[in-house]
């Protein structure tokens, strides 16, 4: 992608305003938090203090708009009590230059590492930082900085009072996680109509995951209507990739493939009905038509084989979702219902060794989490020593600029960093004009102050160019009720603005952390899981009396989260102007097509697996065997860039082959797409070794400016 063509991108995506991602009744209510707090404080209180609380309750209502699974409300409390601590901090710090440098700079390197913990901590925590190097310019005393930080926390405190007192969709993003999962794979349903082959994105089970974990106390409150859905919809998937496929399901062609269609379509319209009821909070309303579809039929077309198999293990699964679906909405655990079927979710206190365990991890020098931390704490605190030296005065511009653009990636640094700027640079000068201009008293200040909040909270899910604009002009707007930037122009405000921009833009080309030469070692990582869940499966076909229930389940849940690791690095691998270093685009995608190929194949597999009763298959114990001896050789292989030698798998499945003779099940065709999936990773890996030896020595051929 060009330059140019990623930053009209770029600016296309931040001035559009996506309808359905607003919600205006929470922006509203987080408005109202920064109101009541702005208001009260400046009634009784002082302008300074009310600048320092309304921080607090905006920075809370910031939080409480992060993609967590988390209550807001402990999210509000959170981000205010950081904020409070921090601006305490900074308030004991301030009163000697070189002291509150070191504090800063140890400030932004945990900021920048606590994005290792999660986008979510590592959101809050730049925004703590930013907010503190506004807070600690206005005056006072060591007495004044802990009523300054007592009433940050207050402002939290409000705002997580309005969520408690008015509620807008309680349980909402958890409803619309598993809303999206249904709603995924109805919509495979229907792709799998046309195309058998079609590919399928997990990440909404994923997320329907994460947002089923919870708290043993959050799951006495959680409605019924979020439990159980998840599971069929994980269960229903593998049967559906598995009747509709032409190998190992019904043919391309005929009766039996129109039935299949049936089918599909009819399972695709009663999940969407159900993603729909838990959406809204209503009871599902099942379409009759479709659940005559999904009956045995007394005559017309009729399945055979394991797409038979597959029909009526279907059958049964829809047939779960419906009397499922006959609790009402309303139906929650009681209190004194002893639930344990719950993904744990770690407490407030539990997150913390979790943290610890996230900053131990990526404290090594070839982690981007602390080549981000320690580039984004030299630009913070050169930001504000040059901004302390020029004559501009409130030299805070320059290290909040830096701080609000810089993120652990080249991508997002480089085109939503430069939108966020041009966002804050047009903040900074329209604020700044208006309060030149205009010269509003602390009342209308607070005023216009509250509106940007209202538009910044919005927007903040969409449109992120004019929320960065909403943002610093709350800033110049709430800084001018206690008059604390009369004696700065407006060209001073700008030209600080674009010196921490500037400083942003540099230290990523200075100090990179660059993610294409970690594509092979995200892959090899790919491949482990795949491995482990290929045999895991082959596994529960040799031994199906001694299968764990949770053995698959685990595996599958490895693999997925491999591959969406890998494919997100290879989404912002696309992005950086630096050669592959050891593997292509081209070899890049052609490697990912295979695994993601191989992992479809044991989904099919998956749908088939025998009960405990069944008769075992050496065959397929033999085969696991083999994948269990040559995967992690193919690793080591992808790692070092040498070719992979699948032998030994290839000679089980033949061997396989001869003992079946004709009388070939699904297990042994699911073995054959598996190894033309190896294959077909080994060639891609081996024509990505040949493009890199061309890119090395260009009289060989190849392109070497690839």
């Amino acid at each position: 992608m060009s330059w140019s063509h990623a930053l009209k991108q770029t600016a296309q995506a931040g001035l559009t305003i996506e309808r359905i991602r607003l919600e205006p009744l929470v922006a509203v209510r987080g408005a109202c938090g920064v109101a009541i707090v702005v208001g009260l404080t400046l009634w009784f209180g002082s302008p300074t203090l009310a600048v320092s609380s309304a921080f607090g309750a905006f920075s809370a209502g910031i939080a409480i708009f992060q993609k967590s699974w988390r209550p807001r409300p402990e999210l509000a409390l959170a981000a205010a009590s950081l904020l409070a601590v921090s601006t305490f901090l900074g308030y004991l710090a301030a009163a000697h230059i070189a002291t509150f440098v070191v504090m800063l700079a140890v400030w932004t390197l945990l900021t920048g590492m606590s994005w290792a913990v999660g986008p979510v901590s590592g959101l809050v925590s730049t925004q703590m930082v930013a907010v503190m190097l506004v807070t600690v310019t206005l005056p006072t005393s060591v007495l004044g900085a802990l009523e300054h930080a007592a009433l940050i926390g207050v402002g939290g405190v409000v705002q997580a009072a309005l969520i408690v007192l008015f509620p807008v969709r309680p349980w909402g993003v958890q409803r619309d996680a598993l809303a999206d999962a249904l709603a995924g794979v109805a919509d495979y349903a229907r792709r799998l109509r046309h195309d058998p082959q079609a590919p399928f994105d997990p990440q909404p089970l994923m997320d329907a995951r994460s947002a089923a974990a919870v708290t043993p106390r959050a799951a006495k409150r959680r409605p019924s209507q979020l439990r159980g859905y998840r599971l069929l919809a994980e269960r229903i998937r593998p049967v559906l990739a598995s009747m509709a496929d032409p190998v190992v399901g019904a043919p391309m062609l005929g009766p039996e493939r129109d039935r299949v269609r049936e089918l599909l379509a009819a399972t695709a319209t009663v999940l969407d009905a159900v993603a729909h009821a838990v959406r809204r909070s209503r009871p599902v309303r099942l379409p009759p038509e479709a659940m005559a579809v999904l009956e045995v039929p007394e005559s017309g077309p009729m399945l055979n084989g394991a797409a038979r198999r597959a029909a009526l293990k279907l059958m049964a699964l829809v047939n779960d979702v419906v009397e499922s679906s006959d609790e009402r909405v309303e139906a929650v655990t009681s209190e004194g219902t002893k639930d344990r079927r719950h993904l744990p979710r770690p407490t407030v206190p539990g997150l913390v060794p979790v943290a610890l365990r996230a900053l131990r991890r990526e404290a090594r020098w070839d982690s981007r989490i602390l080549r981000h931390a320690v580039r984004l704490t030299v630009v913070a605190v050169g930001g504000y020593l040059l901004g302390a030296v020029l004559p501009f005065g409130h030299g805070y511009w320059a290290p909040l600029t830096s701080v609000m653009v810089l993120r652990p990636d080249f991508g997002q640094t480089f085109s939503r960093g430069v939108a966020r700027f041009f966002g804050t640079l047009a903040g900074v000068l329209i604020g700044g004009l208006v309060v030149t201009l205009a010269h509003p008293d602390p009342y209308v200040s607070a005023t216009l102050a509250v509106v940007c909040a209202a538009f910044m909270f919005m927007l903040l899910r969409t449109g992120f160019i004019v929320a960065s604009l909403c943002v610093s002009a709350y800033v110049v707007f709430l800084l001018g009720i206690a008059g604390a930037e009369v004696g700065q122009t407006v060209q001073a405000r700008v030209a600080l603005t674009l010196l921490g921009g500037l400083m942003a833009m540099a230290s990523y080309v200075v100090f990179p952390a660059w993610e294409t030469p970690l594509l092979r070692d995200r892959l090899a990582d790919w491949l482990t899981a795949g491995g482990r869940y290929a045999i895991a499966v082959f596994d529960a076909h040799a031994r199906p009396a001694e299968r764990r229930p949770r053995q698959v389940r685990e595996a599958l849940l490895d693999q997925r989260a491999a591959r969406s690791e890998y494919e997100q690095l290879e989404g912002r691998a696309r992005r950086e102007p630096v050669r592959h270093r050891g593997l292509g685009p081209r070899a890049a995608q052609a490697a990912q097509t295979a695994l993601s190929t191989a992992g479809r194949v044991t989904m099919l597999l998956e749908a088939h697996l025998p009960d405990r009763d069944a008769a075992p298959s050496p065959e397929a114990g033999e085969f696991a065997a083999a994948l269990r001896t040559a995967v992690p050789k193919a690793v080591e292989a992808v790692r070092e860039r040498r070719p992979l030698d699948w032998t030994a798998v290839q000679e089980s499945l033949e061997h396989w082959q001869e003992r079946a003779g004709e009388r070939q099940g699904v297990a042994v065709r699911s073995a054959e797409l598996l190894v033309e999936a190896l294959d077909d990773l080994a060639e891609a890996l081996a024509g990505g070794a040949r493009q890199q030896r061309a890119l090395q020595d260009p009289t060989r051929g190849g392109d070497p400016t690839h």
